[in-house]
């Protein structure tokens, strides 16, 4: 992954997770990672989403919400060349039109796609021109049973990865993949999977052009 040329300059403290290839700046670490990030605290977050907060009563699943909103603002910084706490993401819903749910945007850069993600100790964000969905789940982790899965996502695509000779990865491939292009909004955005070992993630990407 090639860094977006920027003034700002990120201080060490989150290895981070780069798909070679990608012109999006993309983002995967644990929640742990994330906040202990030096330049990453909580109190960086809108009131708006501390109210969303305050409804999450299971403390892991909070870390992971919060974990996963202070990694865009990382990624974002690293993209348009601010530091992290002057990263202003907004939310906003297509369905209703109303702001602080829906799908994330960088208000003053309308040029920019952005998304998030979390899963059991892991986040994963991703900004780049057009439109952008990134998904992680835990590499352990088997989606199903198959008669929910057919109702969810293409039967045949389904019974194709159930026919591999592993089909749990191949089911949990074929989910973060469906998941970005959903967060993206557009089935035809360019597709990149890949599997973070370091942290036992598998990640998809919707959107970025190669470089």
């Amino acid at each position: 992954m090639t860094r977006h040329p920027s003034p700002y300059v990120p201080q060490p403290g989150l290895p981070p997770s780069y798909e070679k290839g990608v012109a999006a700046s993309v983002l995967v670490a644990t929640t742990a990672e994330v906040l202990a990030h030096p330049e990453l605290d909580e109190g960086m977050l809108a009131p708006w989403e501390q109210r969303r907060l305050a409804h999450i009563r299971v403390p892991a699943r909070r870390d992971d919400v919060v974990a996963a909103r202070l990694l865009l603002r990382l990624c974002a910084a690293r993209v348009i060349g601010r530091p992290p706490q002057e990263v202003y993401p907004a939310q906003r819903c297509p369905g209703c039109g109303r702001d602080g749910h829906g799908r994330p945007y960088l208000p003053g850069h309308p040029g920019l796609g952005v998304s998030f993600s979390h899963a059991d100790g892991l986040a994963a964000a991703a900004v780049g021109p057009g439109p952008v969905g990134i998904d992680v789940e835990p590499l352990e982790r088997r989606p199903g049973p198959l008669t929910v899965l057919r109702r969810l996502l293409p039967e045949a695509e389904v019974d194709a990865a159930d026919a591999e000779p592993e089909p749990g990865p191949a089911l949990l491939r074929l989910w973060v993949r469906r998941e970005a292009l959903f967060k993206a909004g557009r089935d035809d955005a360019r597709l990149t999977g890949w599997t973070d070992h370091r942290r036992a993630a598998v990640v998809a990407l919707a959107g970025g052009a190669p470089r």
